[in-house]
């Protein structure tokens, strides 16, 4: 495990989801995490990971499919939410090392699920809006999503939007862009 300062981890999560509201009983679950390690001092991407977690209150319903490509069969085969906070400490250095997300849905979800679980949240204090951050970099006054801010960047869309894997390595790509990349060094 390296927690190297100039290390960031950029997450993303896919939770489960439906056209409209849950059912009765059911409630919003991580069922992806996706983590790109980068080194800031290098200004590169050099880790992609991703971990399918199992929800424990919910299933994956049709549209949570469509949008995420994740299936319940797939998803039941994925680790329980407490391995997979456990995995980002002692892979990730995730209570030290600072982490990112594209906006605050992450870190909130994080939250949520910790304090409905009683696991214990897996991160530090060190929180990056990397969305916020690209918007000041950038001169936008409008925050973008993060497909509008790869073609705002002049970046290609690499795999999968809504994939977590996918989303944290595209993520990562536009905080490496020089303007984002000065204001998190």
């Amino acid at each position: 495990m390296d927690w190297t300062p100039h290390l960031l981890n950029v997450v993303d999560v896919e939770a489960t989801c439906w056209e409209g509201a849950p059912p009765a009983g059911a409630a919003n679950e991580i069922i992806e995490i996706g983590l790109t390690v980068v080194d800031l001092a290098r200004g590169e991407r050099v880790a992609k990971h991703r971990l399918v977690v199992r929800p424990a209150r919910s299933r994956v319903s049709p549209f949570c499919t469509e949008l995420t490509g994740l299936t319940q069969r797939e998803v039941d085969g994925g680790v329980s939410f407490a391995e997979a906070c456990r995995w980002l400490a002692a892979e990730h250095a995730a209570g030290v090392r600072p982490w990112a997300s594209w906006g605050d849905y992450d870190r909130h979800q994080f939250t949520r699920q910790c304090g409905a679980t009683g696991v214990a949240y897996p991160f530090g204090a060190r929180h990056t809006n990397a969305k916020a951050v690209f918007t000041e970099a950038n001169g936008l006054r409008k925050r973008p999503g993060m497909a509008q801010a790869l073609s705002r960047a002049g970046l290609p869309l690499e795999g999968r939007h809504h994939c977590g894997a996918d989303d944290a390595w595209n993520i990562a790509a536009l905080m490496l862009t020089p303007g984002t990349l000065a204001l998190l060094r």
